[in-house]
């Protein structure tokens, strides 16, 4: 016999508060303090409460016909990074298609932003990638509205997709670091904490974003095959995906290994810092965008316009379509060599 649905009542009985609370936490948050908020998350997650009944909301918001966009990043983000921009750009295609709106609900490390989330009147959530241990999520799938999270993590009753990180960092990595003495990385965060440093030897197994995990995974899996000892591999984490903040941090590891020979950066914006900052030395982006194409960059090609669509149209109720391989090695003239140039014409790719 199936067992009776955990209600308010019994959420705001565990939590010694009353169901009016309970319904606040969850309808109108900026009603209710900090602690009784927690109070009530506490127990409906013990009692495995999530969230009014969607019938109910239904009955109050209507069908919204709007998508939210739940993104882990200043609302700026989305029209100044270029890779956010072609997701969102993929997103919005769908929306427009069906006659849907599209709300970004951008969300950080804050104690209320996953109350930002409860408050969203949407159909459905795409979530852009985060940490395992975000609250946002945990939030978005706790409404019990459909749920699709760009590359991951991958909660249950959730929908990920995205391409496998970890073998294109392994193939890319093959290229950039073959015949290198001082090899590095220079990266995306490690945790909500977005702390920017230098360490060799980063452990993916610690690391809380799925996407740079896999990614550092996969370049470890190609200094192994390539006989690199990891440990000694030095990794610069940057906060966010911005060529500034990485020539910073790119110049503090050439002070830590000045004879640095080749770099792998997660993303094509990453490897600019390296174009700029530091000529002839042997760089790998990821993405291939307009700047890798301008600059020789060997990167990784994959298509965040296409994600964005397919999480759009997922998250809508389509078949969920599997995108682990859509992505491509391209190979041009920044990893021929140490000093090399190759003339503009003379590009080189292989997939």
């Amino acid at each position: 016999m199936q067992s009776r649905r955990v209600t308010m009542t019994d959420v705001a009985r565990a939590a010694g508060v009353s169901p009016m609370t309970v319904s606040y936490t969850y309808n109108q948050p900026d009603r209710v303090s900090d602690g009784s908020r927690a109070k009530v998350l506490r127990a409906a997650a013990e009692l495995g409460y999530g969230g009014p009944d969607p019938k109910a909301r239904s009955l109050r918001y209507g069908a919204t016909r709007t998508l939210g966009v739940v993104l882990g990043e200043h609302l700026t983000y989305a029209f100044d990074d270029p890779q956010a921009v072609a997701f969102l750009a993929g997103v919005a295609e769908v929306c427009a298609e069906r006659g849907y709106g599209l709300l970004i609900v951008p969300t950080g490390t804050g104690d209320d932003h996953a109350d930002r989330v409860l408050a969203a009147a949407v159909d459905a959530y795409v979530v852009w990638t985060t940490t395992d241990d975000d609250p946002v999520l945990a939030a978005a799938c706790g409404t019990r509205r459909p749920v699709v999270v760009h590359s991951g993590p991958a909660w249950p009753g959730t929908t990920v997709i995205g391409i496998d990180n970890r073998a294109a960092a392994r193939a890319v990595g093959a290229v950039v670091f073959a015949g290198a003495r001082r090899p590095a990385v220079l990266g995306f965060p490690l945790d909500r904490r977005r702390a920017t440093f230098v360490e060799p030897g980063v452990d993916p197994a610690t690391v809380g974003y799925p996407v740079t995990r896999d990614r550092l995974a996969g370049y470890r899996d190609a200094a192994a095959a390539l006989g690199i000892d990891w440990s000694g591999v030095p990794v610069g984490v940057c906060r966010t995906n911005d060529e500034g903040e990485a020539r910073t941090v790119l110049r503090e590891l050439l002070a830590a290994v000045p004879d640095l020979d080749a770099v792998a950066a997660m993303s094509d914006q990453l490897a600019l810092a390296v174009v700029r900052e530091a000529p002839g030395v042997r760089v790998s982006g990821w993405d291939d965008s307009a700047a890798a194409r301008e600059h020789d960059l060997t990167t990784v090609a994959q298509s965040l316009r296409d994600q964005g669509a397919a999480c759009a149209a997922a998250a809508l109720g389509d078949p969920t379509p599997d995108h682990r391989d859509a992505w491509h090695l391209v190979r041009r003239a920044s990893t021929d060599g140490a000093g090399s140039t190759r003339p503009r014409g003379a590009r080189r790719t292989s997939s």
